[in-house]
């Protein structure tokens, strides 16, 4: 078998696991209580937070970018066929909920340029929906040009279509 017939049914494979994600809350308990108290004035976050990389197909974490909201990563593993196993976030989108309103945002969809146009961002953003019934979907509007086409194929049949839309009162923009 050749390296790309490898990678190839990996990412099916990956695209049929989308239920399989294991999750890391990231809370800081007490770090929420000092910034309730000091009204998000004090301690401050330096850096870019720990992101582990857990053994499920997809995982669920804090966003990397984004202080409040979570990350979903596809995690792609496979033999190259040439001895090396391959292991690389493949696909990775900002999201963040606001169960008040049932709406959800999502931001910066990022897929490797070797997976694109494959299905596995449409995988990870339709498993999102499904895992939270009831919810529109949006985006806060920060995108690269000709992303249009991109999100007028994921936003087919879903509530809000993914257009673009502010965030509503009960959670930040996290930018």
């Amino acid at each position: 078998m050749t390296s790309g017939a490898y990678r190839d049914a990996a990412i099916r494979n990956l695209i049929a696991a989308t239920h399989q994600v294991a999750r890391v809350s990231g809370r800081e308990p007490w770090r929420e209580f000092l910034l309730g108290l000091t009204r998000g004035r004090w301690p401050q976050r330096h850096g870019w937070p720990v992101i582990p990389r857990l053994a499920t197909p997809w995982q669920d974490t804090v966003s990397a970018e984004r202080p409040g909201w979570r990350m979903r990563a596809a995690n792609l593993r496979y033999d190259g066929g040439d001895g090396l196993d391959r292991d690389e976030f493949a696909f990775a989108v900002d999201y963040q909920l606001c169960h008040r309103c049932e709406i959800g945002w999502v931001e910066q969809p990022y897929t490797l340029p070797a997976y694109q146009r494959r299905g596995l961002a449409a995988a990870g953003l339709a498993a999102l929906c499904a895992e939270n019934p009831g919810f529109t979907w949006h985006t806060l509007g920060c995108h690269i040009d000709g992303s249009s086409a991109f999100w007028d194929s994921v936003g087919s049949g879903v509530a809000g279509g993914y257009r673009r839309s502010s965030v509503c009162e009960h959670v930040t923009a996290g930018g």
